[in-house]
C-alpha cells in the first residue's frame, strides 16, 4: 500500500469486507446499544404522547378553561358573576350517595350537572347518542354502576329519595379523567337532582364544580390570581387546563424522572460494555492491523477502517433499539392503563428518537475511543505479541474521552426536563465508575503482595486477578454495575410491595358510612347493634374547612398571600376535612403541648399535624383562621399530634374542642366493622333504607382499587427497571467472554504442563467467587442507596424494603456469575494447544 491515507471509500471496502455478517466479535456492542437506545425510545415515546394528550385535552379532560371547587356550598351570585366575566360557565355538584334497585345497593360518584354541560368534548352513550344532562327524571349510568345494580335500560333506580329511569349507559366520558379519584362508579344526572333527593342540607358532604369556557384569549394563571386577590377568603380550589390532573401530573412527573434514570443507567451500563466489546473485538484482529500497517496502511488508516465497522455496528444496533423501543410502548400504555392518558398504538416522536440515536452513537463512539486509539498508534510488532505484552495506553485518551463524555452530559442537561436530576446521576455514576476502577486497582495491588497459597490452584487463581493483562479492572466494573442492578430491582419491588401491604390493609372497617344526621345517630347504632351485638362503630363530626390565615397572634400570614405553599404544607392548599374531639383521636399521639380535655369550654383550641406544624412553621401558641361556609373561626394551637396515616380510620389534620364548632351545620361519618364471618349485606341494606340521604361506602372495593394502582405502579417499575438488569448482565457476559479470550494462551500452556480440566475450572471458579464476594457488599451498598433514591424521593413511598428478598436476590446475582464465569471456562478447555500456540 501507499503511505499516502487511503480515502473514506477504500476503507468502508476494506472494513465492510472484513465485517462479518453477524457482527461477530461486535455483538456485546450490538446488545448494549439495542437495550440503552431501546430504553430512550421508549422513555421519550411515552412521555412525548402523555404530555402531548394533557396538552391537546387538557380543557376537555377538566371540563372547562379553569374550574372552582368548593366544598358544602355553591358559588354566590357575585361569585358566578365574576366567573361569567370570563366566557360560559357550567356548575354542578359531585357527592357520594347509595343507588338503589330491587334488594341490590351500591355506593356511587353522584355527578349532577347543568344544561350547559359539557362545556368541551362530548359525552357519548353506548347507543352512540350524543347527549347533554339527562331531563329531571332519567340518570346516565357508567357500566360499573350498571353491574354494581343490575340493571338494564328503563329500570327504575332509587337515589335518596328521588327515584329515576335508566336513560342510557355512559361510553365517554370526556371529563372522567379529571374528576380524579372516585369512591364508587358515576350516575349522571340533572343538577337539582341533589337537592330534590334531600341529599343536600345544612352539614351536608357534597362539593360543588364550576367550570368556565374562556371567551377570547385569556391567561388561566391571570385570571386565576385574578379570582383569589378578589375573593382571598372564599376558600376556593383552583385548577386550570394545564393542570388538568393533578394527580396525573403528578405521577407523570415522577414516573419520567424515574424512567430518565433508567435510561441514563443503561447508557451508562451500555458504554461499559462497548469499551469492553471494542477491545476484544480489535484484539481478535490484532493480526489483521498488523499485516495492514506492514503493507503501509497510515494510523489514520487504521482508524478509518474499524471505525467504520464500529459506526457500522452501533447505526445497527441503535435502529434496532428504536425500533423495539416503539414496539413497547403499547405494552407500557396497557401496564399503566387507567393511570396515564395515552392512546392505545404505536407512538413515533421523531425528537425523541433522534435524541435516542444521538446517545447510542455518541456512546459507541466515545467507550469505543481508547482501544480505537492503542490500536492505531502501535508499532505492528507490537501488536503481533499483544498477547503477552498489553498494548499501551495513548495519551490521547484522556483527550477524546473527556471531550465525548462532556458532550453526552451537555446533551443530557440541555434536553432533560429534570437537569439537577440528571446532572446528580450522571455526577454520581461518574463517582461510582472512579471507585470501582480504584477498588479494581486495589484488588490488583492486594491479589499481588497476599501471600501465596500452597494449593497451585488456588495460587494460579490469585495470580490470575495481577498478572500483565489481566482483566481484573474489567470484570470489577462490569461486576459492580451488574450485581447493583440486580440489588437496586429487588429493593425498588420489594419496597413497592411493603408500601402495598402497609397502605392497604388487609383487615380495616367493613364501610365508611358519611352524612348521617347528629340528630339520629343513636338510631344508626340501634341498626349497627342489631346486625351484629359485636360490632365495632365509631362516629366522628364531619366538616370542611380552608386555613385563611396562620402564625402568630397579631402578625398571621394570609394563605391567599402566598407565592407558593411549602413543601409539605398541603392543608393549606384548598379546603379540608375538620373535626372536633374531647379526647385525643384513635391512632394519634401527643407529641408537643396539652390536650384540653373533655369539659373544657374556653378559648377555641386547636391540635395540628406534627408534620404540618414544622412545613408550615408553626408553633405553639399561634393561631389558625379557618373559613367554613363562608364563617371565619379562629382558634388557638396547643398541641401537635403524631397522625398513623395508615390506619383505615379518621384521620385529620385539624382537631378543634368541641365548643369551637358544635353551632356551625355538620353531620356525621362512621366507620363500622363487623366480626369476621358476619354477612354484611343485610346491614348495607338496613342503613341504604333509613338513612336514604347518607352515603355507604364498602371498604374491600376502595381497598381493591388503591392495590391495584400501587400494583401497576410496581408493574411500571419493574419493566423499566428490568433494562437496567438486563443491561448489567449484557456487559457481565461480555467482560467474562474477553476475559476468556485474553486468557486461552495461559490455559493452553497449563494444560501442556499437565493441568486437568477440573483443576482449571476450580481455578476460575476460585477467581470469580473472589471478586464477586468483595462487590457483593459494595453492590449491596449502591444498589440499595439507589433504590432508596427512587422509592423515596421520586415516588415518595416509605422505604419498606424486604432485606430477606433483596438478599436472596443477591445471592442469585452470585450464582448467575459463577454460572457464567464456569459457561465461559468450557470453550477453554476445548482449545487445541498446538492451534492456540500458533496464533500466538
Amino acid at each position: 500500500m501507499s503511505s499516502t491515507a487511503m480515502s473514506w471509500s477504500t476503507a468502508w471496502r476494506i472494513a465492510r469486507r472484513d465485517l462479518n455478517a453477524r457482527f461477530r466479535g461486535l455483538r456485546l456492542l450490538l446488545v448494549c446499544l439495542f437495550l440503552g437506545t431501546g430504553a430512550l425510545a421508549a422513555i421519550g415515546s411515552l412521555t412525548a404522547a402523555i404530555e402531548r394528550e394533557l396538552e391537546a385535552n387538557g380543557r376537555q379532560f377538566l371540563g372547562g378553561d379553569l374550574q372552582v371547587e368548593l366544598w358544602q356550598r355553591s358559588l354566590n351570585e357575585e361569585e358566578r358573576a365574576a366567573l361569567a366575566e370570563y366566557g360560559d360557565v357550567s356548575a354542578g355538584t359531585r357527592m357520594q350517595a347509595m343507588a338503589r334497585f330491587a334488594d341490590q345497593a351500591a355506593p356511587i360518584e353522584l355527578k349532577a350537572v347543568d344544561e350547559s354541560y359539557p362545556l368541551f368534548g362530548t359525552l357519548t352513550l353506548e347507543d352512540g347518542r350524543t347527549v347533554g344532562p339527562p331531563d329531571g327524571n332519567e340518570a346516565w349510568l357508567s357500566q360499573g354502576a350498571a353491574d354494581r345494580l343490575g340493571v338494564k335500560l328503563g329500570d327504575t333506580i332509587l337515589i335518596g329519595t328521588a327515584q329515576l329511569q335508566v336513560g342510557g349507559f355512559i361510553a365517554d366520558e370526556p371529563d372522567r379523567l379529571g374528576e380524579g379519584f372516585q369512591l364508587g362508579p358515576t350516575i349522571i344526572v340533572s343538577e337539582d337532582l341533589p337537592q330534590r333527593a334531600g341529599l343536600i342540607a345544612p352539614g351536608s358532604m357534597y362539593q360543588s364544580k364550576t367550570r368556565v369556557k374562556f371567551s377570547g384569549n385569556r391567561d388561566p394563571e391571570a385570571v386565576q390570581d385574578s379570582l383569589k386577590a378578589r375573593f382571598p377568603d372564599a376558600g376556593f380550589d383552583i385548577d386550570t387546563a394545564d393542570r388538568a390532573a393533578p394527580g396525573t401530573d403528578r405521577f407523570v412527573d415522577r414516573m419520567g424522572e424515574f424512567l430518565t434514570l433508567v435510561g441514563l443507567a443503561a447508557l451508562v451500563i451500555a458504554g461499559i460494555g462497548i469499551g469492553g466489546g471494542v477491545t476484544s473485538y480489535l484484539d481478535a484482529r490484532r493480526q489483521g492491523i498488523a499485516t495492514l500497517k506492514i503493507l503501509g496502511a497510515t494510523s489514520g488508516d487504521i482508524a478509518r477502517i474499524y471505525a467504520l465497522q464500529i459506526v457500522a455496528a452501533a447505526l445497527v444496533g441503535s435502529l434496532a433499539g428504536i425500533a423495539a423501543g416503539i414496539a413497547i410502548v403499547p405494552l407500557l400504555a396497557q401496564a399503566l392503563d387507567g393511570l396515564l392518558p395515552v392512546s392505545a398504538g404505536f407512538v413515533v416522536d421523531p425528537p425523541a428518537l433522534l435524541l435516542a440515536l444521538a446517545y447510542g452513537l455518541l456512546v459507541a463512539l466515545v467507550f469505543a475511543a481508547p482501544p480505537l486509539l492503542r490500536a492505531r498508534n502501535f508499532p505492528a510488532m507490537a501488536l503481533m505479541r499483544a498477547r503477552v505484552t498489553p498494548l499501551a495506553r495513548d495519551r490521547a485518551e484522556l483527550l477524546v474521552v473527556g471531550s465525548g463524555l462532556a458532550a453526552i452530559v451537555a446533551l443530557s442537561l440541555l434536553t432533560a426536563d429534570q437537569p439537577m436530576l440528571s446532572g446528580g446521576f450522571l455526577l454520581g455514576a461518574a463517582v461510582l465508575l472512579g471507585f470501582l476502577a480504584l477498588l479494581g486497582f486495589a484488588i490488583r495491588k492486594l491479589a499481588a503482595v497476599l501471600p501465596r497459597p500452597r494449593s497451585p490452584i488456588a495460587r494460579n487463581a490469585l495470580a490470575n486477578l495481577h498478572r500483565p493483562g489481566s482483566s481484573t479492572g474489567a470484570l470489577v466494573t462490569a461486576l459492580g454495575f451488574g450485581l447493583s442492578a440486580f440489588v437496586l430491582l429487588a429493593a425498588v419491588q420489594s419496597a413497592i410491595d411493603g408500601n402495598i401491604a402497609k397502605r392497604v390493609p388487609e383487615r380495616a372497617p367493613d364501610y365508611f358510612v358519611l352524612d348521617i344526621p347528629r340528630e339520629r345517630v343513636t338510631e344508626f347504632e340501634t341498626l349497627v347493634q342489631q346486625a351484629d351485638p359485636k360490632a365495632n362503630w365509631r362516629t366522628v363530626p364531619a366538616l370542611r374547612g380552608s386555613v385563611l390565615a396562620f402564625g402568630p397572634e397579631g402578625s398571621m400570614t394570609r394563605t391567599a398571600d402566598l407565592a407558593e405553599i411549602p413543601d409539605g404544607a398541603w392543608a393549606l392548599r384548598g379546603e379540608r376535612g375538620l373535626t372536633y374531639a374531647d379526647d385525643v383521636p384513635q391512632g394519634n399521639t401527643i407529641t408537643k403541648g396539652k390536650w384540653w380535655g373533655p369539659f373544657y369550654s374556653g378559648e377555641p383550641q386547636v391540635s395540628i399535624d406534627e408534620d404540618f406544624a414544622n412545613a408550615a412553621g408553626l408553633e405553639i401558641g399561634d393561631m389558625l383562621t379557618f373559613g367554613i361556609l363562608g364563617v371565619e373561626k379562629q382558634a388557638r394551637i396547643t398541641s401537635f399530634r403524631r397522625i398513623d396515616w395508615e390506619s383505615m380510620g379518621f384521620n385529620y389534620v385539624f382537631v378543634l374542642n368541641s365548643n369551637a364548632l358544635q353551632d356551625v351545620p355538620h353531620n356525621l361519618a362512621a366507620t363500622i366493622e363487623l366480626p369476621a364471618g358476619t354477612p354484611t349485606g343485610p346491614l348495607l341494606q338496613a342503613l341504604v333504607r333509613a338513612f336514604p340521604s347518607a352515603s355507604v361506602i364498602e371498604v374491600g372495593g376502595v381497598l381493591s382499587q388503591a392495590r391495584t394502582i400501587l400494583e401497576q405502579v410496581g408493574l411500571a417499575t419493574l419493566a423499566a427497571a428490568s433494562v437496567a438488569v438486563l443491561a448489567g448482565l449484557a456487559v457481565l457476559l461480555g467482560a467474562i467472554a474477553a476475559a476468556r479470550a485474553a486468557r486461552t494462551y495461559d490455559t493452553v500452556v497449563l494444560r501442556v504442563l499437565g493441568a486437568d480440566r477440573r483443576q482449571i475450572l476450580v481455578m476460575q471458579l476460585i477467581e470469580y467467587a473472589i471478586l464477586a464476594g468483595a462487590l457483593a457488599l459494595v453492590a449491596l451498598a449502591v444498589g440499595s442507596f439507589a433504590g432508596w433514591l427512587v422509592v423515596t424521593q421520586l415516588f415518595e413511598f416509605d422505604w419498606l424494603p424486604d432485606w430477606s428478598q433483596i438478599l436472596a436476590v443477591l445471592g442469585l446475582g452470585l450464582g448467575v456469575v459463577l454460572a457464567f464465569a464456569l459457561g465461559a471456562s468450557l470453550p477453554l478447555l476445548r482449545a487445541k494447544p498446538a492451534q492456540a500456540l500458533r496464533a500466538l
